[in-house]
């Protein structure tokens, strides 16, 4: 029998209108589905219903898979697959399998033989990047700094040199909450003629995309708040 299909599902990264942000080729296939891996079922169902997503849920297979969740194995969670069912693997936001923990599912699957296909929707990584001017052609997304504040500076003091050294523009996230804790440890740690660019509610109704050198940063009156943020260091 034929395997079924993995389909790499994105989400929306703020409350937009979904067909605003995801294409119709995405849409038709997320309500071709009856089988799906979600990071948390109350969000995920959520979103299929703004997504026209019409079946009832008691007739749709769901599977949580978090960072809470142990390392998965094919039969828990790809088992329909091998029967031929395609099935979805949800982000909660944005791309999946990037800072995201579906990539242990991903590489289940191809472990197994299983035709992974991703499908388009919004990343906020690679639409920072797009709308920082920086270089797109050398790029590095290190996910999350740590919180400890002398470690935290001295990442940042190797990210700064990276940047330089490499030409290479540091991508990087915060959680909501540390966002102004991360923002003034780069306005203490970094040279003032280091770039620093903040995507800010990407595609969101109040979304805000600046990029200023770290002096011309201190000038600024800027309240990054608890909005899902993007930081980008260059040189």
């Amino acid at each position: 029998m034929k395997h079924g299909i993995l389909y790499l599902i994105p989400s929306v990264l703020s409350e937009q209108p979904v067909e605003d942000v995801l294409p119709e080729g995405t849409l038709k296939v997320i309500r071709s589905l009856d089988c799906f891996i979600v990071e948390e079922l109350k969000t995920a169902r959520r979103f299929l219903r703004k997504a026209g997503f019409t079946r009832d849920f008691n007739d749709v297979t769901f599977h949580v898979f978090n960072e809470h969740s142990s390392l998965p194995s094919f039969e828990e969670y790809l088992a329909a697959l091998d029967e031929g069912k395609d099935v979805g693997l949800l982000s909660e936001a944005g791309t999946p399998c990037v800072a995201d923990p579906g990539s242990e599912i991903v590489r289940i699957a191809h472990e197994n033989g299983i035709t992974v296909k991703p499908l388009t929707g919004p990343s906020s990584i690679l639409l920072s990047l797009m709308a920082s001017g920086f270089n797109g052609q050398n790029f590095a997304f290190l996910g999350y700094l740590p919180v400890d504040k002398q470690s935290r500076a001295r990442r940042l003091r190797e990210i700064e040199k990276t940047a330089a050294d490499k030409k290479q523009t540091q991508i990087f996230i915060e959680t909501p909450y540390r966002n102004e804790a991360l923002f003034q440890a780069i306005m203490q740690t970094c040279n003032d003629s280091t770039m620093l660019g903040l995507g800010v509610d990407l595609t969101g109704v109040s979304e805000k995309i600046q990029v200023y050198s770290v002096n011309e940063w201190k000038q600024v009156k800027t309240n990054i708040g608890k909005s899902p943020t993007v930081f980008l260091l260059y040189r």
